[in-house]
């Protein structure tokens, strides 16, 4: 049976409020710190917090061990360098939160991690719902 409407609305809610906590609560200055540096073990840290939520939601969704599996680990890929495009380019042109181009880097951040939980919530209508 094909998922419903409010299924997926429920769905990308869970992964929002998830979103929010991970970003902007469960953040330690490990993660915070240093972020320009590619593999930096507080970003690594920080997007595994954010599967770690996505696991708890999709198994309430009882969506199968082997597709949480794999959304997890796409997730942490792809978080990993959302976050690491934006801390690059934001060290790289010293942005500071009263500019502009601060703003618009955080903008594309959250749009792009927003975009991936469509994509995910697409994944489990397509192939776990």
């Amino acid at each position: 049976m094909p998922a419903s409407f409010g299924a997926v609305f429920l769905l990308l809610c869970l992964l929002q409020i998830k979103h929010m906590f991970a970003d902007y609560f469960l953040q330690t200055p490990k993660m915070l710190s240093g972020r320009g540096t590619y593999f930096h073990m507080g970003r690594a840290q920080h997007a595994a917090v954010h599967v770690v939520g996505s696991v708890v939601i999709f198994a309430l969704f009882r969506a199968p061990i082997e597709f949480i599996l794999i959304i997890a680990a796409l997730e942490w890929i792809v978080h990993f360098h959302i976050d690491f495009a934006k801390a690059n380019y934001s060290d790289r042109k010293q942005l500071q939160p009263n500019q502009a181009a601060f703003w618009r880097a955080a903008g594309l951040d959250q749009l792009f991690h927003n975009l991936t939980y469509i994509g995910m919530a697409w994944a489990w209508v397509a192939f776990a719902a």
